[in-house]
């Protein structure tokens, strides 16, 4: 069938109305686009309610799927206009309240014909065809290269759910599924809900599946394939787990559901309400776009994060427990209570990432799950909330094409932080029957920000509105610091002095922390007092530190309970170098290695002494989480070590080969110990760049040595294969194809374009740079090629490039926000030098039509730049 191209479309007002509200109504057409902005997506949802979708898919495996959507629901009037969404398919019948009609489609949505529509109940039933999504949106389809077997899984979210099916793409307009799917007989459908019925059809079978709760489109799915399955039913609810065939052997599913069926105990009981859904199923897909995703019983996870050929260290298994967690909390909050629209989407992300944090510490073994918090999500939001870019936890989505412009650390991590700071402000018991009592309120509704404050306020009986106004609509990260004397070696005033985010961020936060005060023993750094302080405004007096002994050492943000940066005060700082061997709280030492890498960024302290530190302290470090931290800014460090000037380069060699030495030290030390070995092994591997450290990984790879304790698994063997062709060491290119001959796996066949990407050849590296602008290749492997094109030590290989790269920014931003977030994440041109910022500013001065995505980008990436060239000033080597 030819299909009409509609030029106009969308949602107005209702043709019943009067003239005056006609014009407050009707917003005129929607553009071309597959895009809905907030203000027509709140039109349509005013008049649509009680929405019911019958879907039935045919699928067979090819790279089509047909597809039948009948839609139900109820107008309370008629309007002018009404838009159902539907995405690059093919329409073969379409029907409105009994009559066969010509669609009137742009290939983006249907333009339905008003004069068709009832107020009362309407529907609409469309019968198409459509390729399947291969970017990891839609209906993905993915095809093993090991055993030919295809797999298919759906994602929605933002707004892909009309890759799939004919919807209303918007979170505020609920419905209940049904689903009817024929597919070949030795696969399994997963859906929300539990198959009622598997009934034998030819070479097929039809799976029919009952009606779901009412869910956001986002929040639906399906998924088929010949999934290998592990089921649990050893817990309140019965729990699946599947995964492809071919990678089978790499999940352990009795730690899955361990950590299943503990999340789900502390989620009943904690928020008082069982859980929503009849099963809980999970899911490993390839080619995943995120860590996972929180489709109402039936879990997505990206199995690049979570398959493991050898077994998971302590830190796997916790990264694991934590995304279960955090994925889990949103059948909750997310799920059974939604937000109306994007600029809520923060508030779904920070609860799970506060509560998947909770309940992995107080629910598993990982009881220092907020100490691996502080260390790695809450860094990243500090850094983010000191960018350029920063801004409020709660902003506004013009569109479903900006829903993610602004998903980060602040979304996450800080909102996390804040909810555990108004956590500690409020109380334990006070925060969580507010919780509850919203959870319970608008169950299978939609709600929004006011909706939670006002429950937690009323939990409380405190107005919240100043509190909101200073976390949630006011961008910026503090800094606290002490300000103290001591006369006689006794403490005569103590005030908390807080700053500003900035001139042009000048809020000051109420929040409530424990200052600690420390002093040097003999062989150790001994705590005296905390104090729990809650401050406000520019200064805060601390009355009760008054008279308490002269210390050496003062941290006003102890055990972490504040969303604030810390600025020692010089004694502190001093000690802190000095004595970071002697802190016998590991929460504490992670905290005073952060504020002396925070020194290094800020450049208060040279990167030169901060890495004499390192040298010092971290082969004596035994905490687990804080090995990781060390080593985290040691792979920092070499990328900026890679930046610095001729004339440092001596040292900056001398420093990575030192660095990588002491990994390898530490590794061959913590024989027997399998998580410190390999963390430390992962490092060596990452650190290596000098000749003898490349010969001796070459002679690893190549089985002529070993490492006592150490089992070389075929990550670990990829990941040396990458580093050699990295360096270009000798033989590293065959090394690299006789690995992919004996490995055919998907992950084989990404690790081996990597290692290929990363060869520090020019020619080699404007082919993929042209694959990649030319779209030649599927999605997941352009982000293979994108991610290891330019590592930061091939400057001249970079810089040939970066003016076609600058110059394609325009061309690049219309392939869509999710190219474009990887593409100006990696492609961007750097050279840490004032040149690259000039070419930076150009750009932004000059390619005025690039959308906020690409321009935030850009300006981060010129922060970065002056930053690096801040530190490499700083060096004293």
């Amino acid at each position: 069938m030819n299909l009409f191209k509609a030029s106009f479309v969308a949602l107005a007002c209702g043709a019943l109305m009067s003239c005056a509200t006609q014009s407050t109504l009707n917003t005129g057409p929607r553009d071309a686009s597959a895009y809905i902005s907030q203000y027509q997506a709140a039109l349509r949802s005013q008049i649509i309610s009680d929405v019911r979708y019958e879907l039935d898919f045919q699928l067979t495996g090819e790279a089509e799927f047909s597809a039948t959507s009948k839609v139900t629901f109820q107008l309370s009037e008629i309007p002018k206009q009404l838009s159902l969404d539907l995405n690059k398919a093919q329409i073969k019948r379409f029907i409105i309240n009994g009559t066969a009609v010509y669609p009137n489609y742009n290939g983006a949505y249907i333009s339905l014909n008003t004069r068709l529509l009832t107020s009362g109940e309407n529907t609409v039933e469309v019968q198409f065809t459509r390729p399947h999504s291969t970017n990891g949106e839609g209906l993905h389809r993915f095809k093993d290269p090991v055993d030919g077997k295809v797999y298919l899984y759906s994602h929605f979210e933002p707004a892909a759910a009309q890759q799939m099916f004919a919807v209303f793409d918007q979170p505020d307009i609920k419905a209940n599924y049904q689903i009817t799917v024929t597919a070949p007989k030795d696969w399994q459908v997963i859906s929300t809900m539990r198959e009622s019925q598997i009934t034998p059809a030819g070479a097929y079978n039809r799976w029919t599946f009952p009606d779901t709760p009412k869910l956001s489109p986002y929040n639906f799915s399906m998924h088929a394939g010949p999934y290998h399955m592990w089921q649990d039913n050893s817990g309140r609810y019965p729990m699946r787990l599947f995964a492809r065939e071919s990678v089978a052997n790499q999940v352990t599913p009795q730690d899955w559901f361990n950590y299943t069926k503990q999340g789900l105990t502390f989620f009943d009981n904690y928020f008082g309400i069982p859980y929503p859904f009849k099963k809980y199923d999970q899911i490993l897909v390839p080619d995943f776009l995120y860590g996972a995703m929180e489709n109402a019983g039936a879990v997505t996870f990206a199995e690049d994060h979570f398959l493991y050929k050898a077994a998971m260290t302590a830190d796997q298994k916790q990264s694991l427990a934590g995304v279960i967690m955090h994925e889990m909390a949103h059948q909750w909050f997310g799920d059974l209570v939604t937000m109306k629209w994007w600029n809520g989407l923060w508030l779904n992300e920070s609860f799970a990432s506060f509560m998947g944090t909770l309940a992995t510490q107080e629910a598993t073994e990982f009881t220092n799950a907020w100490r691996t918090f502080y260390a790695k999500g809450k860094q990243r939001a500090y850094e983010q909330d000191s960018l350029v870019t920063t801004h409020p936890i709660e902003v506004p989505v013009a569109t479903t094409q900006n829903a993610f412009d602004n998903i980060d650390a602040i979304t996450y991590q800080k909102g996390a932080s804040t909810l555990k700071q108004l956590r500690h402000l409020l109380g334990d018991m006070v925060f969580r029957r507010g919780v509850s009592n919203y959870l319970k309120q608008y169950s299978y509704q939609n709600a929004e920000l006011d909706d939670f404050i006002n429950s937690l306020g009323k939990a409380a009986g405190r107005d919240l509105s100043a509190w909101t106004q200073e976390w949630l609509y006011s961008a910026g990260v503090n800094t606290i610091k002490a300000e103290y004397r001591c006369e006689g070696n006794r403490i005569s005033d103590f005030s908390l002095i807080q700053l500003p985010a900035s001139a042009e961020l000048p809020t000051l936060r109420e929040q409530k922390v424990q200052v600690a005060l420390f002093t040097q023993g003999r062989f150790d750094l001994r705590h005296d007092v905390t104090v729990p302080v809650t401050y406000k405004g520019e200064r805060t007096e601390v009355k009760q530190l008054i008279g308490e002994r002269c210390p050496d050492l003062v941290y006003p943000n102890f055990d972490d309970w504040g969303f604030v940066k810390v600025e020692l005060d010089d004694k502190s700082f001093n000690t802190a170098k000095q004595q970071l061997s002697n802190v016998s709280d590991p929460l504490l030492r992670s905290m005073l290695w952060q504020s002396l890498w925070d020194s290094v960024r800020e450049g208060k302290l040279s990167l030169d002494q901060y890495l004499s530190t390192v040298f010092v302290n971290a082969p004596a470090e035994t905490d687990y989480t804080i090995v990781g931290q060390i080593i985290d800014s040691m792979l920092r460090s070499k990328q900026y070590l890679a930046q610095i000037a001729p004339i440092q380069q001596n040292y900056a060699e001398n420093a990575i080969k030192g660095l990588s030495q002491m990994s390898l030290r530490k590794a061959m030390e913590s024989k027997g110990d399998n998580d410190f070995q390999r963390i430390w092994f992962d490092a060596y591997v990452s650190l290596a760049s000098d000749r003898d450290s490349l010969r001796h990984l070459a002679q690893l790879v190549d089985g002529e040595t070993k490492i006592k304790g150490l089992t070389l698994d075929q990550d670990l063997r990829w990941a040396i294969i990458t580093q050699l062709n990295r360096y270009d060491f000798p033989n590293a290119q065959q090394r690299l194809t006789k690995e992919a001959a004996k490995d055919n796996s998907d992950s084989g066949e990404k690790a081996a374009l990597a290692a290929q990407v990363i060869r520090p050849e020019a020619a080699a590296k404007r082919r993929w740079l042209s694959k990649v602008h030319q779209d030649s290749l599927p999605f997941s492997k352009q982000r293979i090629i994108m991610e290891n094109l330019y590592p930061a030590e091939q400057k001249l290989l970079s810089a040939a490039t970066a003016e076609e790269r600058l110059a394609s920014l325009r061309d690049m931003d219309k392939k869509g926000p999710v190219f474009m977030r990887n593409y100006a994440h990696n492609l961007i041109p750097t050279d840490c030098n004032y040149t690259s910022i000039a070419a930076l500013d150009k750009v932004l001065d000059s390619q005025t039509g690039l959308s906020n995505l690409t321009r935030r980008n850009l300006l981060e990436t010129r922060q970065i730049e002056q930053r690096c060239v801040l530190i490499k000033s700083k060096m004293t080597q």
